[in-house]
């Protein structure tokens, strides 16, 4: 990307929807359960029959007004709902209540750091709509429509509340583009789900983003032909994304040609991305106020009550968290990449030191969930028993390699950390008469090391050591066993 960035300027945006948590969809009192049998969760409003009327959930509104806030945004005083009109089979309606000229939120920001540095990425608006049905393309082979036998249509999602979070454009970040895009998303998901507005699933699409990408000529004044690559749903694929289309881009100025104004859709496995659909404009859409509704004007003492609910934001937690633990900054990096930051949080709150809570979550845990693909949060292993292991391990009762059997016990479901000892008989060895045996067996065994040991070589007493924690199973107490045979050799 070097020769791309000396000749070019990136320009980016990030256009991300939120499924808000709230029990039932934006205008109706469906519920809004992920997962549900297909078209069990509509009714006449969210399915646009006629003689419906829409009436506005109270909590979505307050939910945005909280993202809003969290966001250093201004909240109108007035504004209003419009119909957004366009034609897809997943819209029940055949236009979405959105909203256009006069959005809820306006002229925010969020701060995410990169590289040590902090960008601050401005929030053009955020605003509240309804998400579309969700459409199934079977018989292909990709999951598109090209090559597809047959679509399916599920309206469960049609209605559910969705905030759109729309950036100012993001300008002299250069090479840094694709990792300030990343850093932009993995900030304001941590953020909202602090706010408790929604779980943030990227898997299940309660977080999607929409990212911009354009190039201009270095000192030309101008933004270059911008790009919309379409519901990128992981982290590393919105980097991914924009490092693509800055490289397809600047190839296509370098060739003399131009970049066409279109959506795109990013292909995970190979990492590029391909044509969707030329983007239209405002006016496409023929937008006009929502005549169902009435205009929302939130009572500036309501706004304040909600300001005064916001929780310790994500950065000042970290910020504290960082200080409180004794840890640097990258190591911080390192929990939160992890998704532990919560996990750790509430080990130490068990009684771990930040030091255990850091080693078991990022090491043991986090190898076993990805050698299973889980998240680190759902494996059925929960803080106050990681903390029992440090327990363990600390008061001697353990060591590490005892420890990790008590976790996969833990994990298999055979109960607490106590329970999984006692059913295994996983605690050390320590009594100087149980260990006596192994030794003198140890030191039999390898007359060759107990010789060396005999003329001064001190170090060679590891591989007895190792051969009585054979003998024992890993349950003797290590430094014990080094000294019982210090004793027997260096006494001789």
């Amino acid at each position: 990307m070097t020769t791309t960035v000396r000749d070019y300027e990136p320009v980016i945006g990030l256009e991300t929807h939120v499924e808000l948590g709230t029990r039932t969809k934006m205008f109706c009192g469906c519920p809004t359960v992920f997962g549900a049998e297909p078209n069990t969760q509509v009714c006449p409003v969210c399915l646009g029959l006629p003689g419906s009327l829409p009436v506005a959930n109270k909590a979505a509104i307050e939910a945005t007004i909280r993202i809003g806030l969290a966001l250093n945004c201004t909240i109108a005083t007035w504004c209003r709902f419009a119909r957004k009109n366009y034609f897809y089979p997943d819209m029940p309606k055949n236009f979405q209540i959105s909203q256009y000229d006069e959005p809820l939120c306006v002229d925010g920001y969020l701060d995410v750091e990169v590289d040590g540095d902090l960008v601050r990425v401005g929030i053009e608006r955020v605003h509240l709509e309804e998400d579309t049905g969700k459409t199934l393309h079977v018989g292909g082979a990709t999951g598109r429509i090209h090559g597809a036998t047959e679509s399916l249509v599920d309206y469960n999602r049609a209605g559910i509340p969705l905030v759109e979070i729309v950036t100012k454009p993001v300008e002299g970040t250069g090479p840094l583009a694709p990792k300030v895009a990343h850093a932009y998303v993995t900030e304001l998901r941590d953020l909202l789900r602090s706010l408790g507005v929604s779980d943030v699933r990227m898997e299940e699409g309660s977080l999607r983003c929409d990212v911009n990408t354009s190039l201009s000529p270095r000192e030309s004044g101008r933004w270059g032909t911008r790009t919309e690559t379409k519901n990128v749903n992981s982290l590393r694929s919105v980097e991914r994304a924009v490092e693509y289309e800055i490289e397809r881009q600047a190839a296509v100025l370098d060739a003399g040609a131009r970049v066409i104004q279109e959506t795109r859709h990013f292909h995970e496995d190979s990492g590029i991305t391909t044509p969707g659909r030329s983007k239209e404009e405002a006016q496409d859409y023929r937008y006009f106020p929502e005549p169902d509704l009435v205009p929302l004007a939130p009572p500036r003492d309501w706004v304040e009550q909600i300001r005064a609910t916001l929780p310790e934001l994500p950065a000042v937690l970290r910020a504290r968290l960082q200080e409180a633990w004794g840890i640097t900054a990258a190591e911080m990096t390192n929990i939160r990449n992890a998704g532990a930051l919560d996990l750790v949080e509430q080990t130490i709150a068990a009684g771990a030191a930040p030091a255990d809570a850091r080693k078991w979550w990022l090491n043991e845990l986090a190898r076993r969930a990805n050698d299973t693909g889980a998240e680190l949060a759902s494996l059925p292993i929960t803080p106050a028993d990681v903390a029992a292991v440090a327990a363990l391990v600390g008061s001697g009762a353990l060591n590490d390699r005892l420890a990790r059997q008590v976790i996969e016990g833990v994990l298999a479901g055979e109960g607490t950390p106590d329970q999984v000892v006692a059913a295994r008989g996983l605690a050390v060895v320590s009594d100087d008469t149980a260990l006596a045996a192994a030794v003198d067996e140890a030191i039999a065994a390898n007359p060759d090391v107990a010789d060396k040991i005999r003329g001064g070589k001190v170090a060679a007493a590891g591989a007895l050591v190792g051969a009585v924690m054979k003998a024992t199973r890993g349950q003797a107490d290590a430094s014990r066993v080094r000294e019982l045979i210090l004793a027997r050799l260096t006494d001789s």
